[in-house]
């Protein structure tokens, strides 16, 4: 049956679109259609979309709360091996702390470098520890300027030897020049350390703020009001 589309127009052309009931079957299924389409269309955007995203919202609030609890699940797992690592973090600086010598064992320090270098022959021109100690947050270290005369092998044994020192000594800034009768000549600032006990930290904590100085006052603010006119 062929499509008559002049007769569908001309339907559509003398169509009351007041009068649904005067309406031929083109116009029917044209207006049926769109009320089919307009439904879905009209329900999404009223209706569904708010829900959609919701419903997006909730998927993401799912999968953070998924996240933090397999964090928090991996921390509970761990928290044996992190407690572990603590100690021996706490064992570790422990033993480090001990080759900071006390303030009452930096002489006795001092005695075991200059006697490393007498043990290796090594004559002693200066030894000269610094006049004051430079603070540092929980430590303080004491430079020593070092000047020795002896062989290249000497000196060499002799670095070793204060490298094992039961306490923490570097030697920086060397500088070897040849000297008399074949042997040589080197300058070195050995630098010790030693840690600060309680008061010695918060003498020093003291000192710090109090060179900060206070905090500024606040100017003081005017007074509001006006001058009074006086009767004679």
């Amino acid at each position: 049956m062929a499509i008559n589309f002049n007769q569908i127009a001309d339907d559509f052309k003398h169509t009351n679109w007041k009068d649904p009931g005067t309406w031929t079957i083109a116009p029917k299924i044209v207006v049926l259609i769109a009320i089919l389409v307009a439904i879905p269309v009209i329900g999404y955007f009223a209706i569904w979309q708010g829900q959609i995203e919701e419903l997006e919202k909730g998927v993401q609030e799912e999968d953070t709360l998924k996240k933090d609890y397999l964090a928090k699940k991996t921390q509970a797992v761990n928290l044996d091996l992190h407690k572990q690592q603590l100690r021996e973090i706490d064992t570790q600086f422990g033993a480090l702390l001990k080759q900071l010598p006390n303030k009452s064992q930096m002489d006795a320090l001092l005695v075991d470098i200059n006697q490393s270098g007498l043990s290796r022959g090594l004559q002693f021109e200066l030894f000269k520890p610094a006049a004051a100690e430079l603070p540092k947050e929980f430590y303080s270290e004491l430079p020593i300027q070092v000047k020795v005369i002896g062989t290249y092998h000497d000196m060499g044994a002799f670095a070793a030897d204060v490298g094992q020192l039961p306490r923490i000594v570097t030697l920086n800034d060397v500088s070897i020049e040849a000297g008399k009768d074949g042997n040589l000549a080197m300058d070195v600032t050995a630098r010790t350390f030693r840690y600060l006990d309680e008061e010695e930290v918060s003498a020093q904590r003291k000192a710090a703020a109090a060179k900060k100085g206070p905090a500024p006052a606040a100017a003081p603010k005017k007074a509001a009001g006006g001058h009074g006119g006086g009767g004679h």
